[in-house]
């Protein structure tokens, strides 16, 4: 990585930390320029640039992310998941969250699509609001060659090494039709403290040998036999697919989970598309029959 790239990428890592450490207080632009010691004039064009989405962009889709996982679970009232997301009124909130989730946030608890798997008795598929079974499927995975970069703490937050990650593949321009996108979960987050949760935001990398100035780790994920559950929805309401993957799906399968960690590949772009449309492949690694 050459001083100018590491000028730019460290200086965005602190903007991202920011932004996810004060989710719940207004984000100016100027203070986030200063932050990245950059001029407020040509601040929000750099950052387009590198992230692909507005930074106002950005903020609420983190912060939508946020109260959406808030909503599914945890008791909450709605006006202080508002208050927590930064929103100054309810009104405000749910016109935001209604608007990119489909659903005003009080009915999104109630009948959001995390509640097919609380109520699904099929125990070989699961029907997300009247649209086709979706099956879970075994597949063959050959073996992934991936860069990442780390994170510790709620699996809620890995999305700030997400943007850190694109962000510096972006810079080296490495991003094609061909990169994907994963995260590697290390740890049972209903046996782990959420603090030391570990994981890992990764992508696929083609024609770039990294150095060791670069801000990226190597991960590889061996060839293995997946249990493959598609998940379409918000990041934040997959818990719940979790458990019914765990708890419904595995034991009555026949089959036994590998000593291998969970991973997701991520098949559309969170900037691209509306909450409701995003697209996940839960793979759990299982026992050779």
């Amino acid at each position: 990585m050459t001083n100018e790239e590491r000028f730019y990428h460290q200086r965005f890592e602190r903007v991202i930390d920011y932004i996810y450490e004060n989710l719940d207080k207004p984000l100016d632009l100027y203070v986030l320029a200063d932050i990245a010691c950059l001029s407020p004039y040509h601040w929000h064009r750099v950052y387009k640039a590198m992230y692909g989405e507005t930074l106002a962009g950005t903020v609420k889709r983190l912060r939508l992310h946020k109260a959406a996982g808030w909503l599914v679970n945890t008791q909450n009232s709605v006006q202080d998941i508002a208050q927590s997301s930064g929103y100054s009124s309810v009104q405000s909130f749910n016109r935001a969250f209604s608007d990119s989730l489909g659903l005003p946030p009080a009915r999104y608890r109630i009948e959001g699509n995390h509640q097919v798997f609380k109520l699904s008795k099929d125990r070989e598929s699961v029907s997300i609001k009247g649209t086709e079974m979706l099956q879970v499927e075994i597949k063959e995975v050959e073996e992934l060659h991936l860069v990442g970069i780390e994170h510790t703490g709620s699996y809620m937050d890995i999305g700030g090494s997400f943007e850190k990650l694109f962000a510096w593949l972006g810079m080296k321009q490495l991003v094609s039709e061909q990169t994907r996108s994963f995260g590697i979960y290390f740890d049972d987050p209903d046996a782990t403290p959420e603090e030391e949760l570990r994981s890992a935001a990764c992508a696929t990398l083609q024609g770039y040998e990294v150095e060791n100035s670069d801000p990226v780790t190597e991960h590889t994920i061996d060839r293995c036999e997946c249990a493959v559950l598609r998940y379409v929805g918000p990041y934040a309401n997959m818990h719940a697919a979790y458990q019914w993957l765990f708890g419904e799906w595995l034991p009555n399968s026949g089959r036994e989970s590998a000593n291998a960690p969970v991973f997701e590949e991520y098949v559309n772009d969170p900037r691209a598309v509306a909450p409701s449309e995003l697209i996940t492949d839960i793979y759990l690694p299982l026992k050779l029959v």
